[in-house]
């Protein structure tokens, strides 16, 4: 008997079996698809010699995650690039608000009236994070914080909907770069907790940066399934489990798989029939002849963009897609890895990823909604086009069986469930079988790639297995 069986080789649970291997656990990972890394993969979407990430591509909670800075996953190749600035937010007049590593830059970006008020709310986290990472991106109830004062402060700062954390800033710069940080997780901004989202990538940037992995997202997965490999875990890939019977007896099941699929395949029955799905996305990856002309130098230097442009403006966007409408001005994230990573195009040309927030499960077309909201910030920048490679929410779902819907965050950051997902339990990890586990981005920490779901699920795992040893 196997002490673990793991269901998904995505970044969590390939971390949950990373965690077991490595404590001399036996451990089996089972993959649907014929490739390892679930929303961390790069493959050429367009053309030969333009490598693209299909969903993640950068990683402000993968450079920071405690889970990840505890392996040594540089050995087996990740290796993290840094842009310039981790972030820019432009303006139609040319102008832009910044998220650096420096606090000092930042704040300066916002303007005179805004860079104080920036400086006193993030000044008592400075040098903190991988304290507060530890104690914010483990189980909700587990044990006692590390640093319950900071904790608090920051549970203080960040509970509020970001809404009202902006209340603070006098100009629309600092709003805006809030607002568009907050909206990662595609709710509304009058959300509970949409502060902390915003707060946390803020903080993340002065910590860490926002980097992205050489070579492209896969790099993730591949890292940490070398280092399984030789901890003797083994990965079994192109094998779809449609019950537990499918599998070899085990102490423990690990799924990282949506809830939905985790009650149909364990024979759970309706355990979480009222999980909640939010709204999808609309991506796009290029490729492109020539750097994306932003008027703004800022967005030039930058890894990340954000296209908003105002907090009004993306607040309308998300209200939009979380009401079921495809907004007519989406508000846009976009990723330009091939400014620093030669690796990801041919010489002389570039890779370019945009999303924007649209319906679960919609199924038309925002492509031109998309370009002409990107012609608004960078003109020219159809004329650079070679190709695309479009993805609705049907898509997405196709892609990754764990965004039903198109639900790139695994379920929807809104009610009860925004804190205590998949339901109120308490241990989010574990279900009514005692067997069977829950490590996808389902359960907190939630979204992102960090494996700290996968981490913190085979924590719960790991009390099973040893007592069941005998």
């Amino acid at each position: 008997m196997l002490d673990a069986v793991v269901i998904g080789a995505g970044p969590n649970g390939l971390t949950a079996a990373v965690e077991l291997a490595r404590r001399g656990m036996s451990v089996e990972v089972f993959e649907a698809r014929d490739t390892i890394g679930g929303g961390a993969r790069t493959e050429e979407l367009t053309l030969p010699g333009f490598r693209h990430d299909p969903c993640s591509a950068v990683h402000p909670t993968g450079i920071g995650s405690p889970a990840f800075r505890d392996l040594p996953l540089e050995r087996y190749g990740l290796e993290w690039l840094h842009p310039e600035l981790p972030m820019a937010h432009p303006f139609p007049d040319g102008s832009a608000a910044v998220l650096s590593r420096s606090v000092g830059e930042t704040a300066r970006s916002f303007g005179v009236r805004d860079a104080g008020p920036y400086r006193r709310l993030v000044d008592p986290f400075r040098g903190k994070w991988d304290t507060l990472a530890r104690d914010m991106m483990r189980g909700v109830f587990e044990g006692f914080p590390r640093d319950p004062v900071t904790l608090a402060r920051f549970g203080l700062a960040g509970i509020p909907p970001v809404a009202v954390l902006n209340r603070r800033f006098h100009d629309e710069k600092a709003r805006a770069v809030f607002a568009g940080c907050a909206a990662h997780v595609i709710h509304p901004l009058t959300g509970i907790a949409t502060g902390a989202i915003a707060l946390t990538f803020m903080l993340a940037a002065h910590a860490y940066g926002w980097p992205i992995a050489r070579g492209g997202s896969q790099a993730i997965p591949d890292a940490l399934a070398g280092y399984l490999r030789d901890q003797g875990g083994v990965i079994h890939t192109d094998y779809e489990v449609k019950r537990l019977d499918d599998l070899p007896p085990a102490r423990a099941y690990i799924f990282d798989t949506s809830p939905t699929a985790l009650a149909r395949i364990a024979g759970l029955g309706n355990a979480f029939a009222s999980y909640r799905y939010g709204p999808s996305a609309f991506k796009i990856d290029y490729a492109l002849s020539g750097p994306a002309p932003w008027t703004s130098e800022e967005a030039r230097r930058a890894g990340t963009v954000h296209v908003g442009p105002t907090e009004g403006d993306i607040g309308r966007a998300l209200r939009d897609a979380h009401e079921g409408r495809a907004p007519e001005r989406p508000f846009l994230i976009t990723s330009q890895p091939s400014l620093i990573d030669p690796t990801r195009a041919p010489e002389g040309k570039h890779t370019f990823w945009v999303y924007g927030h649209v319906p679960n499960g919609w199924t038309g077309d925002l492509t031109d909604a998309i370009e002409r909201q990107l012609e608004r910030f960078a003109p020219g920048f159809r004329d650079l086009v070679l190709a695309r490679a479009t993805a609705g929410p049907p898509e997405l779902a196709a892609r990754n069986a764990n965004y039903v819907g198109g639900d790139i965050g695994v379920g929807s950051f809104s009610g009860l469930q925004t804190l205590l997902r998949p339901k109120p339990r308490r241990n989010p990890y574990t279900t009514s079988h005692p067997a069977v586990f829950l490590c996808s981005s389902a359960t907190p920490p939630g979204g992102g790639v960090h494996g700290m779901c996968g981490h913190n699920a085979a924590r719960a795992a790991w009390r099973r297995i040893r007592e069941t040893r005998g």
